[in-house]
């Protein structure tokens, strides 16, 4: 099984937008976080910015 190495990212937001983003992540079936990164890596796309995958970017 390949090791996945993360990072902390703190930020504050408007409650109102947390439990909204909490509503889309359980209709979702995802995690806040695994929501967050979905809706990152979507708007990256649609920017066109390249976002490395995670294995190409911890390569040793």
């Amino acid at each position: 099984m390949a090791t996945t190495k993360t990072t902390t990212l703190t930020l504050r937001i408007d409650p109102v937008i947390k439990e909204g983003l909490r509503l889309v992540a359980e209709q979702e079936h995802r995690s806040l976080t695994n929501m967050i990164e979905v809706m990152i890596r979507e708007y990256c796309q649609q920017h066109n910015v390249t976002v490395p995958e995670q294995q190409n970017l911890f390569n040793d």
